[in-house]
């Protein structure tokens, strides 16, 4: 009994810890993200977009924008 219940005990355990541990790395990318326009220029090269300064700049703005609206909440 003991042999199939520590085995689904220990995945589920894993997958929420992994997911918190996810949530928190993307958290942290994004907000370098909104401070090195480098890093959200190659971000978007790597999607297939090439972005002027003018566009990485509203982009930034809007990222802050975004971020600063869930803290409102």
């Amino acid at each position: 009994m003991w042999s199939i219940i520590i085995p689904i005990v220990t995945l589920v355990v894993g997958a929420i810890i992994g997911f918190a541990v996810g949530v928190f790395y993307l958290k942290n990318q994004l907000t370098k993200m909104q401070n090195d326009p480098d890093m959200l220029a190659k971000m978007a090269k790597q999607m297939g977009y090439n972005m002027n300064k003018q566009q990485l700049q509203k982009a930034q703005q809007m990222m802050k924008n975004q971020g600063q609206n869930q803290k409102r909440r």
